[in-house]
């Protein structure tokens, strides 16, 4: 059976069981308690129980059950892949929209991992066989650049830039609305909403969340927007740009969907309604990534252009009069 290591970051506050549940879905808790309850799972090398309280700094492993290991198996599959870098320790990928990073609870198939296992004969397996190479994410409908290692030495490495937030980030971003500053930062804590467990809130219990970013008119109607996290929560751009009044342009989750153009005369709301249509997905793209090079120990920064239907919906809501 193969060890699987997970950094606890992310699960700060939460319990192990529903921790690992998150972080694994291809797992019930229910396995996950099986796991714990039979010695698999140790927290910085000590058995845990499932109600343990993560600090947030453990390192967190566990073996799965040989259930679970055995079904699900993640396929290769033919896809085309945007490669931006590659050398001996990583690769960068433009991801394109509509695409899922890792196999989840429902999907197999498809994913950016899928891919990669077609692509590269080697990735880093710290995070088990679910997700090979996946050093961090992207939203399904984000597009842009992200990193993935192909062993583990590169792995921790990036991951450690990532916990002590030495990784720079800067995301293009279409959003509802004029901002009433051209910058400034988003210091809001997000947690998950008990309603919607696939969504996020503005929670004061919340973990500490940070955005910065820069921001002109775009249009009327709209803003062509940079945000800089400097932290990286789930969907963590996209709360704190609804919490401002001003959601990402198409994301219906946290409403920048058609029923945002609702306030406006019925030939704006017309127009927009056609623009939300033909872009298909929200207006959110991981521009560019600077980091350290695990061997190299440079400074390198990659950037992915914004692609072509954001650029057409940046000209349309710029032309936009009524």
């Amino acid at each position: 059976m193969k060890l699987n290591t997970i950094n606890a970051e992310s699960g700060k506050g939460e319990r192990l069981d529903v921790f690992i549940t998150k972080q694994v879905q291809e797992i019930s808790r229910t396995t996950v308690k099986k796991m714990i309850s039979q010695g698999l799972v140790f927290v910085d090398g000590v058995i845990a129980k499932p109600s343990l309280l993560l600090e947030g700094t453990e390192h967190v492993s566990f073996t799965l059950l040989s259930t679970e290991t055995t079904t699900n198996k993640i396929e290769p599959e033919k896809m085309s892949l945007k490669i931006l870098y590659e050398d001996n320790h990583l690769i960068a990928i433009n991801k394109n929209a509509g695409i899922t990073v890792h196999p989840g609870a429902g999907q197999n198939s498809g994913t950016l991992v899928n891919g990669l296992l077609f692509h590269f004969n080697k990735l880093s397996d710290i995070n088990g066989s679910f997700r090979p190479g996946i050093v961090h994410r992207l939203d399904k409908d984000t597009s842009g650049v992200i990193l993935i290692a192909k062993n583990n030495g590169a792995h921790i490495h990036l991951s450690k830039q990532f916990e002590k937030r030495v990784i720079k980030k800067k995301y293009f971003a279409i959003t509802w609305g004029i901002f009433d500053k051209e910058s400034g930062e988003i210091v809001s804590p997000i947690a998950r909403s008990k309603k919607d467990p696939t969504s996020f809130i503005i929670n004061d219990k919340g973990k500490d969340s940070k955005t910065s970013f820069s921001s002109k008119p775009l249009g009327q109607y709209t803003s062509e927007v940079s945000f800089f996290p400097l932290t990286g929560r789930t969907h963590q751009i996209r709360v704190h740009s609804a919490s401002m009044g001003n959601p990402i342009f198409g994301d219906e989750k946290y409403g920048g969907g058609k029923t945002r153009s609702k306030g406006f005369m019925p030939e704006v709301s017309k127009k927009l309604n056609r623009i939300l249509t033909s872009l298909g997905r929200h207006a959110l793209h991981a521009e560019t990534i600077t980091f350290i090079h695990p061997q190299e120990q440079k400074e390198i920064t990659i950037s992915a252009e914004i692609p072509k239907e954001l650029l057409s919906v940046k000209n349309d809501l710029t032309n936009l009069h009524v």
